[in-house]
């Protein structure tokens, strides 16, 4: 039987985004698409020196409004694994920030799915 390791991550280190300075040049910078349950922050590749073969990235940002530490945790983990395909449709070094407004607490992983499709074709990112 082979050894129990720790789960596959949703969102492997390199797809993420972490840094301080990273989020609020993609905040300050990048562009917007906003609906009801998200909010999406995109820098594109263009706008920051091009790093080789980087892949595109995201960070999340699911603050208190929306909810106690429980449904904050599972909005995270569900955007997470939203996130993950859809990165990989991305430009490389693209940057992504997405910000969950107070009614993802609320969302199904469909409902939050189609806004962040509906986010990522308004900001002509995907198609």
């Amino acid at each position: 039987m082979p050894a129990a390791g720790p789960p596959p991550t949703v969102l492997p280190r390199p797809l993420r985004i972490t840094r301080p300075q990273d989020f609020r040049l993609v905040l300050r910078r990048g562009r917007r698409a906003g609906k009801r349950r998200l909010v999406v922050h995109a820098l594109a590749p263009s706008v920051v020196p091009p790093t080789p073969d980087r892949p595109a990235r995201a960070g999340l940002v699911v603050g208190r409004a929306v909810g106690p530490a429980v449904v904050r945790h599972r909005v995270s983990r569900r955007l997470r694994h939203l996130l993950r395909p859809r990165l990989e449709a991305l430009p490389a070094g693209t940057d992504l920030v997405i910000r969950a407004q107070p009614a993802a607490g609320d969302a199904t992983s469909a409902e939050l799915g189609e806004d962040l499709d509906a986010a990522l074709a308004r900001l002509r990112l995907r198609d």
